[in-house]
């Protein structure tokens, strides 16, 4: 697919990515006192042991859809946004069911040389539109950088990761959405 972008429409999507980022990383952050000592995991990954997550502004505490992938990986899909900037935004959890560490499959980043080169991420995601019979990739910043969730490699058991994946909006009011090694889901999309 081959897209002609404007400079307005390029400052658009890095501050979009940008925001994006802050987010993302601002969810990764620990509710728990501080005791100055740093957490011996990544700022992104948490322990589901006491206090579960709360829900992100805007969903529910239902999912939307729950996918199995390898290694005892499941990602659980809470909500598919729709904004007015014609983009759809997919959140979710990633969550290593399994017993011991998973080191996160590369297949996840998808097989395009220009993601690859940015390191792991979930930019081998894609919606399909059904009727319009048509794929929707996973956005990309000027510098070719997925706008999902990035740069992180192994989970541990029972650790969940927030993530994210932002698609240009398919006309369709519902989608399959599809990863690599996991499961495909239908789901609608909000807004």
């Amino acid at each position: 697919m081959t897209m002609r972008f404007t400079a307005k429409t390029r400052r658009g999507m890095v501050a979009l990515a940008v925001a994006a980022g802050l987010a993302a990383g601002a969810a990764g952050c620990g509710t728990g006192g501080d005791d100055g000592k740093r957490p011996a995991q990544p700022a992104s990954a948490s322990r589901t042991a006491g206090a579960g997550p709360s829900a992100q502004e805007g969903q529910s505490d239902k999912p939307l859809a729950e996918l199995r992938g390898s290694d005892g990986l499941s990602l659980r899909i809470t909500s598919a946004q729709r904004d007015s900037g014609g983009f759809v935004t997919i959140n979710g959890t990633l969550k290593n069911d399994g017993a011991q560490s998973v080191v996160i499959p590369s297949a996840l980043s998808g097989n395009e040389t220009e993601i690859i080169k940015n390191g792991r991420s979930l930019g081998g995601a894609t919606l399909v539109d059904p009727k319009g019979k048509k794929r929707y990739y996973v956005l990309r910043d000027t510098e070719g950088r997925p706008l999902t969730t990035t740069g992180f490699s192994t989970l541990r058991a029972g650790d969940t990761l927030a993530v994210f994946m932002q698609f240009p909006a398919p006309p369709a009011n519902q989608v399959e959405f599809q990863l690599p090694t996991f499961s495909s889901a239908t789901l609608p999309i909000s807004g």
